[in-house]
């Protein structure tokens, strides 16, 4: 059967409209990469050792991949993931690799074989493509190249056309990893790698040992946290070193978007309830929902922006959570309001353009109802990109054409990766990339965006946005 050519990946299918794709994404695919989002470990650039084998490379941190396998009845223990229990789990990297191929199947037409593909090919050089009967050949093509100096961390950034990489960090962390980076010329105000501030287990009272979280976050700022005025305080300090080790921003993943502003007294009890072990659920949401007021008046005196991710129930696999611990790929979205959640943060600040509120969704439904609108009404917000389990290649043009008609290109914030997996960041982005391009094409092609106008788009989209939104290299 005709197959398409690999450069035309994602572009549209009608010829003509594919046409004016290829010369879109081609001044997209020049534009260096701003990661403005994401979870990779700072250490990895900080210390540039030589990766490990491939399955501790790509599989075992990877919670979309083994949340697959899960779902299909192999334990993430049988992939490597570590476990927090004390059980065993395989540290055979080649079995962990060899039991992943014998399910490549189950990522038919999935965004995670999409990445892993591209990752295969563009980052490593290797088109054998990956099955039982090829796993070993796979596997040695991969290793072979990850005992290659131009395969080392720093070596692939540089090659990855990266130019900001905003990494995150607890209020707790010494930054140590970000100052290491700073003194080799990496890190640090207007660095290539930066650090993002988030506060969550420090505000989140259902959080696994907030109380001594807190009890931390004094001896880290210097602080007294025994008082709400105190933790406050603390908070303060903690993002002023932040600011010093390159943030630009902060990031926050509630529950809900909930806002809610109390009096300090109220607060003040409320914090008191929790340090004494007396808070609820509901305590924990008022909390939650104050603080974000909180740190909107903190990001006005400071300048960081405020990313918001809500509407993640984490943790709903409690098996998973009890053997393996968070972030290994238990968690699943929910329904969240937006409207009502965010009217007293918005009714504060939202018509401050001084303050910069990027907000993310689970609930894709919300595109046209809620969120569009809101970006399109209020000077503080802009819209992040589809994220986690909306960050395929469907969603990211669902959601261009939801969000475009009543909130533009430019109340958004440009593309998220989100990621933990170092090597897939140039493919995420350049899907999205792709979609952009397909998406930017259909207006040429219906007469409802002249070419020379979705050329100067693609460019804001792919760089220039998220450059200014988050503040990499000042604000023109």
């Amino acid at each position: 059967m005709p197959t398409v050519p690999r450069s035309d990946l994602l572009l549209p299918a009608e010829p003509g409209q594919r046409a004016l794709a290829r010369e879109l994404y081609a001044l997209a695919a020049e534009q260096p990469i701003i990661s403005p989002h994401g979870h990779v470990d700072p250490g990895l650039l900080a210390e540039d050792r030589p990766f490990p084998d491939p399955a501790r490379l790509l599989i075992v941190p990877d919670h979309y991949l083994t949340r697959m396998l899960l779902s299909q009845g192999v334990p993430p223990a049988d992939l490597g993931v570590p476990s927090v229990d004390g059980s065993p789990v395989e540290t055979d990297g080649r079995t962990i690799w060899r039991r992943f191929a014998a399910h490549w199947h189950l990522f038919r037409g999935t965004p995670s074989r999409l990445w892993l593909e591209q990752t295969f090919r563009d980052v490593f050089g290797v088109t054998t493509a990956l099955s039982p009967a090829t796993a070993d050949a796979v596997y040695d093509e991969l290793a072979a190249r990850l005992a290659e100096p131009e395969f080392r961390p720093r070596a692939l950034f540089e090659r990855f056309g990266i130019e900001v990489l905003a990494t995150t960090e607890s209020p707790l962390d010494d930054l140590g990893r970000h100052a290491k980076l700073a003194a080799d010329g990496w890190g640090g105000p207007g660095g290539r790698v930066v650090t993002t501030f988030r506060p969550d287990d420090v505000v989140d009272m259902e959080f696994g040992n907030w109380s001594a979280n807190v009890d931390r976050l004094a001896e880290v700022s210097g602080e007294d946290t025994g008082t709400y005025a105190g933790y406050l305080a603390a908070l303060r300090r903690r993002r002023e070193a932040f600011i010093a080790a390159g943030a630009t921003s902060s990031d926050h993943g509630h529950p809900t978007a909930r806002t809610h502003a109390l009096e300090p007294a109220e607060a003040a009890a409320l914090y008191d309830r929790g340090r004494r072990g007396r808070a609820d659920a509901a305590d924990a949401e008022a909390f939650r929902a104050h603080m974000l007021l909180e740190f909107a008046r903190m990001s006005l005196d400071d300048g960081l922006v405020l990313q918001l991710h809500p509407g993640a129930v984490r943790n709903h696999n409690r098996w998973l959570h009890a053997r393996h611990g968070r972030d290994v790929g238990g968690d699943v979205p929910q329904a969240t309001d937006y409207v009502h959640g965010l009217a007293p943060l918005l009714d504060a600040h939202g018509n401050d353009p001084r303050l910069r509120v990027v907000l993310y969704t689970l609930d894709e439904d919300t595109f046209t109802r809620e969120l569009a609108p809101l970006a399109g009404g209020y000077a503080a917000l802009y819209l992040g990109a589809p994220w986690w389990f909306l960050d395929s290649p469907e969603v990211l043009r669902r959601f261009r054409e939801a969000v475009t008609e009543t909130a533009g290109f430019y109340n958004t914030a440009g593309f998220v990766d989100d990621t933990r997996a170092f090597c897939s960041i140039p493919v995420r982005h350049d899907v999205a990339r792709r979609v952009d391009a397909g998406f930017l094409a259909r207006l040429v092609a219906e007469h409802r965006l002249p070419a020379d106008e979705a050329a100067e788009t693609i460019v804001d989209l792919a760089y220039r946005l998220p450059k200014r939104v988050f503040k990499f290299g000042g604000e023109s």
